[in-house]
């Protein structure tokens, strides 16, 4: 999938890049690619398959959180830390992540404690969570990003740091990025939006959240999405932002990656366009 692309481009202004069968809307001053930064360690591109190792932490109150790591490079790779979407488990991205090792990055999976079983992984975080008596709505689960981005920036993060989220993660990652300056590279999020009405927050709280983000950051949502996705979008005061936007059908969340999933190849093809300039050099 992967093609060269021409790095010197700077784009200064709001374009409109019309892909066969979707809308990118950009808006960014582009960051140097690996491969122009002084320095940089090149690294044999690997595909990863599964896991190579599933590992436990603890959140912030003390629940197991559990993580599959998928990690062919050295640490001074840059990472991508992966949320999945509502009802699932770390098991949203054992189609996802080979993909991304490939591409050039380290990737973690994690389950948080809103969420149950998918592709066959059952999520482990909400089992234990429920063990303890804990809550387990949306809302609960932002201890556990917090506290992934925490664990995996002191022991296996040493590059660039990159935050991903799907579904009501993507919406909490947008919070967790505005309250952790400096700490978090660039950010990926399929299908934000207002999930959290119900559970004590503003019907604007993730729009107000998004104005803290100022890291380069990707939109995606199905085209159904969009009257929620936009206003969040809209209010990133990022000089590095995209939003990639079917104009057809899709699905919700990080799931629009999926071979199954109509319109997937320009989905991948906008999100390699902005993950290139992060990945490691090949």
């Amino acid at each position: 999938m992967r093609k060269p692309k021409n790095a010197e481009v700077i784009i200064t202004a709001v374009i409109l890049l019309f892909f066969t069968v979707g809308l990118l809307v950009t808006c960014m001053s582009a960051p140097k690619s690996a491969s122009e930064q002084e320095g940089v360690t090149t690294f044999t591109p690997v595909r990863v398959e599964a896991p190579t190792s599933t590992i436990t932490f603890p959140s912030a109150d003390g629940i197991p959180i559990t993580a599959d790591l998928y990690m062919p490079y050295p640490e001074t790779a840059p990472l991508i830390l992966l949320c999945h979407r509502a009802n699932w488990s770390r098991g949203e991205y054992r189609e996802i992540a080979p993909v991304l090792t490939e591409m050039g990055f380290n990737a973690i999976a994690i389950d948080q404690r809103s969420g149950r079983t998918t592709n066959n992984v059952d999520n482990a975080t909400k089992a234990a969570a429920e063990q303890a008596g804990k809550p387990t709505e949306f809302i609960d689960a932002i201890q556990d990003i917090q506290a992934a981005v925490d664990y995996v920036k002191a022991n296996y993060a040493k590059g660039t740091f990159i935050l991903w989220g799907s579904s009501y993660s993507s919406a909490l990652a947008l919070s967790v990025i505005k309250n952790n300056p400096g700490r978090i590279d660039a950010a990926l999020v399929f299908s934000p939006g207002e999930y959290f009405t119900d559970q004590g927050k503003p019907a604007d709280w993730i729009a107000t959240e998004a104005k803290g983000v100022t890291i380069p950051i990707f939109f995606s949502s199905n085209n159904t999405e969009a009257e929620q996705t936009t206003p969040i979008y809209e209010n990133v005061p990022s000089a590095h932002k995209t939003y990639y936007l079917p104009t057809s059908e899709s699905r919700h969340g990080a799931e629009a990656l999926y071979k199954a999933s109509p319109l997937s190849y320009w989905t991948w093809k906008a999100v390699d366009q902005f993950l290139e300039p992060f990945a490691a050099a090949r």
